[in-house]
């Protein structure tokens, strides 16, 4: 069993900016699938489905503690680190690029700390969504809860695909 955590905000005005790719990858994968939904698990702070013998999950909280929810998922479901599959955003890659990384440092994303944090370790992957670096001097917290541009959303759902296309291989090939 494998655990895919999209990372990101609670709340529609956080729906579709940057921060929140991995909760949209998620939300995509599970509605590719029929008669799956995403059901609220209030102990587990997320919402998740299982399809296919995995577990794919968003927290119901906020970017910053999301380690907390996918340590409780991940014990509850008793999934070892090398099994979690953590999805988010990543201002190193242009947009429209993506990579599988194991074992990697958070690299700031305080997302990606707070789940080292909880699981105690960062022996874990990482499935990393280009969002580009922010032009005019914005902020980078600004940048991040930024929707993106018409030319950049056919980017993110064109790579959104391609991430699909790979879990499934990964899937079928576990």
């Amino acid at each position: 069993m494998k655990l895919f955590f999209g990372l990101g905000n609670p709340g529609k005005e956080y729906d579709n900016t940057r921060h929140n790719l991995g909760q949209m990858l998620i939300k995509k994968y599970v509605e590719t699938h029929d008669r799956a939904s995403l059901l609220n698990k209030s102990k587990l702070q997320s919402q998740l489905c299982e399809i296919n013998k995995n577990i794919f999950a968003i927290s119901t909280g906020y970017m910053n503690l999301s380690g907390a929810s996918v340590q409780k998922v991940a014990a509850f479901y008793k999934i070892t680190p090398e099994n979690i599959y953590i999805i988010h955003d990543d201002l190193d890659l242009p947009v429209g690029e993506w990579k599988l990384q194991f074992d990697r440092g958070p690299a700031g994303h305080n997302g990606v700390i707070s789940t080292i944090e909880n699981l105690g370790t960062q022996a874990f992957w990482r499935i990393r969504i280009g969002i580009g670096k922010p032009d005019n001097n914005i902020p980078i917290e600004d940048y991040v809860l930024k929707p993106f541009s018409k030319e950049e959303k056919v980017l993110i759902f064109q790579t959104i695909d391609k991430i699909i296309d790979n879990i499934n291989l990964l899937i079928s090939n576990s």
